[in-house]
């Protein structure tokens, strides 16, 4: 894995630079373990979650959670596949 000093953009002048690290977060239902599977489904695509950037908040109610990692991502492509992949979880509503 590269060190994040080591990761540098192809065009600073554009939004999104790849490679680069990234948060995700996913929404969903509360209580459905999306803490321990989110991680998990990033990692299951080949892409590295930085230690200690999981970060949760419950919704007032408590029905629903947010759920937020960084990664480090080499692509676009993989970028798209981590949103499909969580979007796929049943537990997902919608991934930021």
């Amino acid at each position: 894995m590269k060190n994040l000093d080591d990761i540098h953009a192809e065009n600073s002048d554009q939004g999104f630079q790849f490679p680069g690290a990234f948060e995700i977060t996913a929404v969903g239902k509360a209580n459905t373990g999306l803490e321990e599977r989110m991680p998990e489904l990033i990692a299951g695509l080949g892409l590295s979650v930085l230690n200690g950037s999981l970060r949760t908040r419950p919704s007032s109610e408590g029905h629903y959670v947010s759920v937020s990692v960084t990664f480090t991502c080499p692509s676009r492509e993989k970028y798209a596949a981590a949103h499909a992949a969580l979007r796929a979880d049943p537990s997902v509503r919608w991934t930021l």
